[in-house]
């Protein structure tokens, strides 16, 4: 049984693995999104992560098609206790930004669409600087007050105001950011490491960075001159035609035979090794994608094999 994390200064023990939920509703439909779910949990994971958002960005679509799958599975399967859910707040077409109005609004329509009386981690999904960190934390700890949300987070959001909010979350003893979800994988690392990481270190804050295969780049599948057919192509591929891309790749595939492991899996143990991070985020679209991810609970890279992918990502 793999054991879990704990999730920052919070009371969450998380799998090593968060199941990305961006992919339900758009790419997944309601049946597949519901196995996968399945052999997730059937696996030992606990940790979902979705948002408000999801997915409004496909045709036909409103936002808040994730939440509702997600609630709807957790209604038929009963296991509410048994698994950890993740939200975010600021980008849903009708809840827009961080106002405290909209966030307890927002609030509320992700437990209804979730069908739960309470969300277990609450991200900001992105900062807005032009609303004072105090307004934020208020409305937060509001709802941490209220029982509507366990605990709180931040996702794409500056060192500065970060600490901003952290120092004023102590000064007036209100809910305290437990987590930070940061754009961070093999192929870019300058969107967490220094300032931000040094921060999440120093502030005990879990790392449970999004884009953790930056785009399905990180899976292998994406080669030079290769095409493949995918929602999110165009962004993988750029990464396959860069000089930095192919030494990530040929040191990912060295490793991965050495350890007759997926390339997936290696480059999820490389983020899962790095300071602060506690889970990446990954989402499968089949039932078939799900091994190579969940492999991570178990794969330990030597220290030589995660130096030598530091190398080549530099």
């Amino acid at each position: 049984m793999t054991s879990l994390r704990t999730l920052g200064s919070s009371d969450l023990e998380v799998f090593p693995l968060s199941l990305g939920g961006n992919v339900f509703g758009w790419t997944a439909d309601e049946e597949t999104s519901f196995a996968v779910l399945d052999a997730y949990t059937a696996a030992g994971g606990n940790f979902i992560d979705t948002a408000d958002a999801y997915s409004a960005w496909v045709e036909g679509n409103q936002g808040g098609e994730s939440e509702t799958i997600i609630g709807k599975w957790v209604k038929a399967r009963g296991n509410r206790s048994d698994v950890v859910i993740a939200t975010k707040v600021s980008q849903h077409p009708q809840f827009q930004g961080l106002s405290a109005a909209n966030i307890k609004a927002a609030a509320d329509a992700s437990l209804r669409r979730l069908d739960t009386d309470y969300i277990d981690l609450y991200y900001t999904h992105f900062d807005k600087p032009e609303i004072p960190v105090e307004e934020i934390i208020g409305a937060l700890d509001e709802l941490v007050k209220a029982g509507k949300v366990r605990h709180i987070a931040a996702s794409n959001i500056s060192a500065e105001r970060l600490k901003a909010s952290l120092d004023f979350s102590d000064r007036e003893g209100l809910a305290r950011y437990v987590a930070l979800q940061p754009h961070y994988n093999l192929v870019s690392r300058d969107t967490y490491e220094g300032e931000l990481q040094e921060l999440a270190a120093k502030e005990n804050l879990s790392a449970v960075p999004y884009f953790s295969l930056a785009s399905g780049f990180l899976t292998g599948k994406y080669r030079p001159g290769t095409k493949v057919d995918s929602a999110r192509a165009e962004g993988a591929q750029k990464h396959a035609e860069s000089e930095r891309g192919q030494k990530v790749l040929a040191a990912l595939d060295e490793i991965a035979a050495a350890h007759e492991a997926p390339v997936a899996t290696v480059a999820l143990a490389w983020l899962a090794a790095q300071p602060t991070v506690t889970a990446p985020i990954a989402s499968a679209r089949t039932v078939e994608q799900l091994p190579a991810l969940l492999g991570v609970a178990d794969l330990r890279l030597t220290e030589e094999e995660t130096g030598r992918l530091t190398a080549a990502s530099a």
